[in-house]
């Protein structure tokens, strides 16, 4: 996994992390990585980024600062989780490379969509399982612990851990975390959201999903922000079907957080899922001009990252966890899609 100092300009899937994307789409010069800030921001005009802070980022400092609740800190480590011989395990386990996104969309024959069901409902299940232990006082990586023994129990391999250099088995991505937070000794607290993102290997194909969850009482702001985010995600796949645009994705999504004043993440991106782990095309999850349609039997994710506040990531020094820039909460949903004749078929459903 490349440091730091050593990051170029990248759009990010909502697993890549540290890697650079491989991608055919001309999106690379948007986006520019401030390694002594650890800040991934979007190079945008002045005028432009004045017209986005002004429509995305409209709740103020002074509405965000009546939260009693304190910022995430880094947590401890427990060792990394063994898989045993037996399983299955994707090609970059064993590989030094940061993978990206492979080009070339997923479009499979009946045996592979077979295939997929059968990851994306097993990922389906684990998801549902994760979500039973979120309570007060349970540390995220006793979730990590869970969905990995889960995981394995049913002959599949949880597709985070190695990818790049990630230590866990489980993204778990706490109240101001955007994404890819990594389990560790921080025991959850009443009030907390949390979204849990789950990802499976299962005979030779990967099932990608993830929900916010609710720790205990939580304020109506975030259940607001929480049930807004899900509903994005539903009303994005309503419009997918064979031969519709990309971009009426973001458009969608845009359009719903809009009238809700909430802010879009635009460094990370849903990505095709099957074969490989990330594959185009990418998903940008706001308005967008981008090219490409979507094709019979071709499986992607959707996974929309919404905010109260600021939209803009910071990084923390594990070149994994995301957070946004002014503490303010963020949410997240995901689901594996198949596109079939008569529209979408989400295969991370139980």
């Amino acid at each position: 996994m490349a440091g730091s100092s050593s990051l170029q300009p990248r759009i990010l899937s909502s697993f890549v992390g540290d890697g650079l994307i491989r991608s055919c789409r001309p999106l690379y010069g948007l986006f520019r990585y401030d390694p002594g800030r650890k800040h991934v921001s979007m190079q945008l005009s002045r005028t432009f980024s004045s017209i986005t802070n002004l429509l995305f980022n409209r709740r103020t400092l002074d509405e965000l600062s009546n939260s009693k609740r304190k910022r995430l800190q880094p947590g401890k480590l427990s060792p990394r989780r063994p898989v045993p011989d037996h399983i299955m395990k994707p090609p970059y386990v064993n590989s030094q490379q940061a993978p990206g996104i492979a080009s070339g969309p997923e479009v499979h024959n009946k045996e592979g969509i077979e295939c997929m069901r059968a990851s994306g409902k097993l990922a389906a299940q684990v998801l549902e399982f994760a979500g039973t232990l979120v309570k007060p006082g349970v540390r995220t990586d006793e979730i990590d612990e869970a969905v990995h023994q889960m995981i394995i129990d049913s002959g599949a391999y949880p597709s985070p851990l190695g990818y790049g250099g990630f230590p866990k088995s489980v993204c778990t991505s706490v109240n101001e975390c955007i994404c890819h937070g990594i389990p560790d000794s921080r025991p959850l607290e009443d009030g907390d959201i949390i979204n849990i993102d789950v990802t499976v290997y299962l005979n030779g194909y990967h099932g990608d999903t993830s929900a916010t969850f609710f720790c205990g009482e939580v304020e109506e702001e975030a259940k607001n922000l929480v049930q807004v985010t899900k509903k994005c995600l539903d009303k994005a796949i309503s419009i997918c079907a064979p031969g519709v645009e990309f971009k009426k994705i973001g458009r969608t999504i845009h359009d719903h957080a809009d009238k809700h004043r909430y802010g879009v993440v635009r460094q990370f991106v849903g990505h095709g899922v099957g074969r490989v782990f990330h594959a185009d095309p990418v998903i940008l999850h706001f308005r967008n001009n981008e090219d490409g349609r979507m094709r019979l039997n071709q499986t992607f994710t959707i996974e929309p990252m919404l905010t109260i506040g600021s939209i803009n990531p910071i990084m923390w020094d594990d070149n994994w966890t995301v957070v946004t820039e002014d503490g303010s909460l963020s949410a997240q949903f995901e689901h594996t899609i198949l596109i079939t004749e008569d529209g979408a078929e989400i295969l991370t459903k139980c």
